[in-house]
Order: structure tokens, then sequence, then C-alpha cells
């Protein structure tokens, strides 16, 4: 008995941390459709300034902490603000992927920042005057501070109820939540109210973070840990709804307390095992609704038509191939290494734009496919001794049953609630690798992953994988103008139609979902033997959201778009890191301006310009 009471009751205070930076997500999409990824940052920031605070007036006494804990929530909120102000503000009209875009090059930004102002050592922030001692509950000593976070929760969802239902600014937003246009349409200064929404969404994750310091040291890496799970507690919750984030919270926060005893070996797949277990069971979270307009009538906003490359395309495109084929032998072992990389990166970015473009459905964990390939070449050549023909062909092969199996479950849902169970999906892969050290080696990976002694030399495997990701590419180009490319696409763009005409979606959606991962694999499986050695990182969250970079960059709704986009990204990255410590920032400025000045990615951009070049020629 004792042990549930005092696990619960760690499992409380941690639902209240996690909702009062869930709840601020939660409003900031529910009216701005934003997929904030910079809401962790928010999060990080608060922690930060609320320790700069605290130690500059005295936080030895209450008055001093408590004010350098709301003074640091009020200066993230002037913070968020800002970033609203002047690069969300100018991006509304853009999809809602290239909005999620230009908030993780905030994330990038905001991280150089950080280290640049408060330098990479952690930093402990003060204990909370009043809090500093314990109580004992059932023969056991429960920390005083952890009974006021547990308190904290329910008060703030108190006064959030009250603030939306018994005041005119919270009507407003309750009212954009469920229909954004028809508030516009109303007369509601929705710029004005986009900005106050953001603004107090960033005051409730500042808060948050700076709430943390009598808990947890402060780091540069609590951005990215917190915003995976607070993205899972909006989900679960369902998107818009506080309360649901509440109950979502709660439901983390025990399985969290509960599972770090009884399964030790599980912790970091547990709150991702939940969301795929209730995205399954109900598909709009636990209080969420249906989304309203095109979305809930089966119809979705048409994307411009694919169209097979014109003349000019085609010779651009014969010419970077006849670069890559007769520039390496003359870029020495470095060069060489880099290309190889290119045009790995390459047939991946390309098969997450098969699934995102032609196929309409967004993934946030397309890691796991890429990573299960190298995994599947990996332990073909340390458990079967087979040689790396067979590696490759067994790294599609793994991906593609993994594809088969999560896709049968992803193609039931749509939007956001698809993307998280995409990632929740590959989060339990990556646990998974993580964790089973004996199969796996678990964070020491897989090592003497080598080419076989034909391939060997650099420039060899170089024309080698540029051969198979080429021959990956095209394939994928040839299915989006095929028959079945076309019958992905009408089920993407008018869903009811394609239906009514006797297209099974379903199947369609699953099949494409499992040609993605089959090629990603075979990237996976490429990318294993040019370096020789496997880890889990190729399956984390980080590496599907540069797949997603490669292809937002380059335009998903262009063919060559994807191709251009990983070009683009591994070397900006590549070389970034080569000439500055801080190339997060310029790179994250970089993404925030081309998001800017090219809406519809780099590749889009240029084929919008040809298109009204001709249209004024004629």
């Amino acid at each position: 008995m004792e042990f549930l009471v005092i696990q619960s009751l760690n499992g409380l205070a941690s639902a209240s941390s996690l909702f009062l930076v869930a709840s601020g997500l939660s409003i900031i999409f529910g009216v701005t459709r934003i997929v904030n990824f910079a809401h962790g940052s928010f999060y990080m920031l608060g922690a930060y300034i609320a320790v700069t605070i605290i130690a500059a007036i005295g936080g030895q006494d209450a008055l001093g902490f408590w004010t350098g804990i709301l003074l640091a929530a009020l200066i993230v909120a002037l913070i968020g603000a800002l970033v609203e102000v002047v690069i969300l503000r100018r991006i509304y009209a853009a999809p809602e992927l290239f909005q999620l875009l230009a908030t993780f090059g905030v994330v990038l930004m905001i991280q150089d920042i950080t280290l640049a102002i408060w330098g990479p050592e952690d930093k402990l922030g003060p204990r909370a005057p009043g809090f500093r001692s314990f109580v004992m509950i059932m023969g056991s000593r429960f920390p005083s501070y952890e009974l006021f976070l547990i308190v904290v929760g329910p008060v703030v969802l108190l006064a959030l109820w009250l603030l939306f239902n018994r005041t005119r600014w919270g009507t407003l937003v309750r009212a954009a939540t469920l229909d954004r246009e028809m508030v516009g349409a109303l007369g509601v200064n929705q710029r004005l109210l986009f900005t106050s929404v953001f603004m107090f969404g960033s005051f409730l994750a500042g808060l948050g973070g700076a709430l943390q310091l009598p808990r947890e040291a402060v780091t540069l890496h609590m951005d990215l840990a917190m915003i995976t799970e607070v993205f899972v507690v909006v989900v679960v919750g369902g998107l818009g709804s506080i309360t649901g984030a509440y109950l979502a919270a709660v439901l983390i926060g025990l399985v969290h307390a509960f599972g770090i005893v009884l399964f030790p070996k599980s912790t970091l797949v547990l709150a991702f095992l939940v969301m795929a277990i209730v995205l399954v069971v109900k598909p709009y979270g636990l209080l969420g609704r249906k989304p309203s307009g095109h979305a809930a009538r089966g119809q979705a906003i048409p994307e411009p038509l694919l169209s097979p490359a014109d003349r000019p395309t085609k010779l651009l495109g014969a010419a970077v191939l006849a670069v890559l084929i007769l520039l390496p032998p003359f870029l020495g072992d470095y060069g060489v290494t880099f290309m190889t990389e290119l045009v790995i990166f390459a047939l991946f970015a390309a098969s997450l734009h098969f699934v995102m473009g032609p196929g309409g459905m967004h993934s946030f964990g397309h890691a796991a496919y890429f990573g299960l390939g190298a995994y599947g070449a990996a332990l073909a050549v340390q458990w079967l001794a087979a040689p790396m023909a067979v590696g490759l062909l067994i790294s599609p092969l793994a991906a593609g049953l993994a594809g088969l199996l999560f896709g049968w479950f992803c193609v039931r849902l749509s939007g956001v609630y698809l993307a998280m169970l995409t990632l929740a999906f590959a989060q339990i892969a990556w646990a998974t690798a993580f964790q089973w050290v004996e199969i796996t080696g678990g964070d020491n990976g897989i090592l003497g992953v080598w080419p076989s002694e034909w391939a060997k030399p650099k420039l060899v495997y170089f024309y080698l994988a540029l051969a198979l990701a080429g021959a990956g590419i095209m394939a994928l180009r040839h299915l989006i103008f095929s028959p079945f490319g076309f019958a992905l696409r009408a089920s993407r763009d008018a869903l009811l139609r394609a239906e009514a005409t006797g297209l099974n979606v379903q199947q369609l959606q699953w099949a494409g979902f499992t040609i993605a991962a089959v090629l990603a694999g075979l990237a996976g499986g490429l990318f294993a033997f040019f370096k020789g050695s496997v880890f889990p990182t190729y399956l984390s969250i980080p590496k599907s959201v540069d797949a997603l970079l490669m292809v937002l960059l380059g335009g998903v709704q262009t063919v060559s778009g994807p191709i251009a986009g990983a070009f683009v990204f591994a070397g900006l990255e590549e070389q970034l890191v080569r000439i500055t410590a801080y190339w997060r920032f310029v790179l994250g400025l970089i993404i925030v301006l081309l998001v800017m000045l090219f809406p519809k990615g780099l590749a889009g951009s240029v084929l919008a310009w040809r298109e009204r070049q001709s249209g004024d020629r004629s």
C-alpha cells in the first residue's frame, strides 16, 4: 500500500509539470493550428531565466524566489510574442508542415543562444522557500515541494476553465479552436488573437520550466526531452482539449512512476506505447473531437498537380547526374565520402516524400525504417556472417515488414494524429534497439559492418550507393506517375470521391506506406555499410526530423524537391559544423529565412516562378 501511495504521488507531481507545458501547446495548436516544436525551447528558457533572475535578486526568501519564477515566465511570454510576430505571422498562409519547419529552426537558434549566454554547464537552482523539507506519508519521507506541484495542476486547470468560460477572450479562443475561419469572418482581429494565444501558451511553458528548478538541474537538452513528452500528452488528451491534456498528463505521469519500478527496461517506451494504444482505440485522443472543415468531410485541400518533368528539368537532372558520375574521382577521399552521404540521404528523403506528398500521410517517425534497415544489414553480417549483398537485400525486407505492421495502424488515422502515431512506433523501435543490449549492443551499437572487399574503396562504394539510390528514386518516380500513384493522390485530395469510385483508400495508403518503408530501409542498409557501424540514433527523433527538413526545404509538392532538399540540408549542416561552433544558430536562421522566402520549398518555389513566367509570356 505504501508503494502504491508514494508512486502515485510521484506520478501526480510529474503530471502537474507536464500539464503546465502541455496546456500551453494545446491552446496554441487549437487556435493557430501550428505544431510548435519550439514550445520545449520556451520551457528551457523559463528555467534558465529563472535561475539568473533568482540569483540576481537573491532568492533565499519567498518573495525573491517566487518573483523570479513569475518574471521568468513573463519574459518567456514576451519572447514567444516576438517569435509569433516576427516569424510565424508571416507564414500562416504556408502549409502547416512548413510552419512546423520554421519552429524547428527556432529550436536550433534558441539552443545556441542559450549555449552562448549560459554556457554548456548544467545549472542548479535554489530550493523553494517554505518547501525545503519533507512530510511523512505512511512512514516514508515525501518532499513537500512535490505536494505543492500536485496542487498546482488542478489549480491551473480550474483557472484555465474560468478563463475560457468566463471571459470574452476565452470565448474567442474556444470559438477559434472550433472554427477559426468563422471567427475571422465575424470581424475578430485574428492577428491580435493569435499573438495573445501564442504569448499565453509561451507563458505557461516558461512557468513550467521555472517551477522545475527545485526538482532538477537546468540543461541544454531539456527542451527536446520535454517536447516529446508534451506532444504525447497533447495528442493522447485530444488536440485543443485542456481537460484532456490534464487527464493524459496524469495517465503518463502514473505510467512513468510505476513503470520505472516495475518495468525498468521499458521506461523509454512506455509513454509512446500508451499513446499508440490510445490512438488505435480512440483516434482523436481521450477528449478530442473529429476535425471540422475539409478534413471532417473527407475532403482535403487539393495539392497542386504533380506533373512529369519538362525538357529543361530533364536536362538539369541529366546534368546533375553527369556531375555525380564524373566529378567524384577528382574530389579525394573526403569529397567522395561527403557525396556518398548525400546520395544516401537523397533516397531517404525521397522515400519520406512518397508517403507525405502523393500519399498525403505526414510522418514524424520515418527514421524507424531507415534504422531498422541499417540494423537488418548489421545483424545479417554479425549473426549470419552474410556478405554485403545479402545484407542489402535484408535491409529493405526488414524495414518493409515493419512498415507493413506499423502502417496497418497508421493509415486508420490522419493529420497530426497519424504523424504522432508514426512517432510513437519509431520511439518504440528506438527504445527496443537501445535497451535490447544482447542483440543490438544497446548504445554501444554494432561495429564492424563493412562492405565486401571489392566495394571497400570509397570511390567504388560511392558508385554502388549512387546506382542503388538512383534506382530507388527512379522507382518511386515511376510509381508516382503510374495508375497506383494517381489513385494514391486521388485518395489524398478527395477521400469520399475516391471511395465512391471503388478505390480501397486504406489499402492504397497501406501499400504506399510499406513501399516508402522499403526504400528507407535500403537507404539505411547503405548507410550502415558506409559508416561501418549501426547505433540506436539511426532510429531516433532527430534523424526523422532531418528527413522531414530535407523534404520540406526542397518542396513536398514536387518530385525533385526532396533530392534538392537533401543536398541543401546535408551540405549546409556539414559545412556549418566545420566553420562555426554555433552552427545550429546559423542553420536555424537559414531554415527560418528559407521558409519565409520560399514557403513552397526550394524546388516548389522555382516551379511556381517558372509557371508565372510562362503565364506572363502567354
